[in-house]
């Protein structure tokens, strides 16, 4: 019983982050587009009228900044011709498209990820002097400050996360699919393949919140020894 719960466990924590990788990769290997990701995001943002909102690759992951106004492509995802390539590029533009049209979701995520990373300083802070102060002071509230710098180093991220999931799947299934459909950029048999990479595009936020679940629970039993 324990091997099973301990599988099931693992399948629901890293599941989503597996079969997401894997569809990326599945579909990253035939070339057969005229133009690579770069190519087509940039044709995305002239279409919709973008101007402030500059393509570069970057090594760091697909995404995009809302204060830099840049999409960030990688080349291994995106410097193809590949399904891959057009579908990660169009749901990167899908969250340009959300900032330039004031989208509330992205704007609360821009705004908290500001905040988490502040958090996530003090909290890490507050774990690391803590138990220097309590040796020295014997302070009997040294069990509530670690417990708020645990707080701020695995909960906020973890919020960060949740409130990130309907900007994900807003980017996907409302933006970038449309686009892709109406400019007759994909071919209609591909619109299924389409749908499971904009699904993984959104599944990768899901398996951090899962992992993220996880690290609070961890943190909760380390505090109730």
């Amino acid at each position: 019983m324990v091997v099973i719960i301990a599988i099931l466990a693992v399948t629901i924590l890293f599941g989503p982050s597996l079969w997401a990788a894997r569809v990326l990769r599945r579909h990253n290997r035939e070339e057969y587009f005229s133009g690579n990701g770069f190519e087509l995001a940039r044709l995305l943002l002239a279409d919709t009228g973008i101007e402030t909102v500059e393509v570069q690759e970057t090594p760091v992951g697909d995404h995009y900044d809302p204060e830099k106004k840049m999409i960030g492509l990688t080349a291994n995802h995106c410097g193809r011709r590949t399904l891959t390539a057009v579908v990660v590029a169009a749901h990167e533009v899908g969250h340009a498209i959300q900032d330039h049209t004031g989208f509330t979701p992205l704007k609360a995520r821009t705004r908290m990820i500001r905040s988490a990373a502040r958090m996530e300083k003090i909290g890490a802070g507050i774990i690391m002097v803590v138990p220097v102060l309590t040796v020295i002071t014997r302070v009997p509230a040294a069990g509530l400050l670690m417990f708020l710098g645990g707080l701020a180093t695995l909960c906020i991220p973890l919020l960060v996360h949740l409130v990130t999931l309907p900007t994900e799947f807003d980017a996907s299934f409302k933006r970038a699919l449309p686009m892709l459909v109406s400019g007759k950029y994909i071919p209609d048999e591909d619109l299924p393949a389409a749908r499971r990479i904009l699904l993984a595009c959104a599944m990768t936020y899901v398996a951090n919140a899962l992992v993220g679940l996880l690290n609070v629970y961890r943190w909760f039993r380390i505090l109730r020894r």
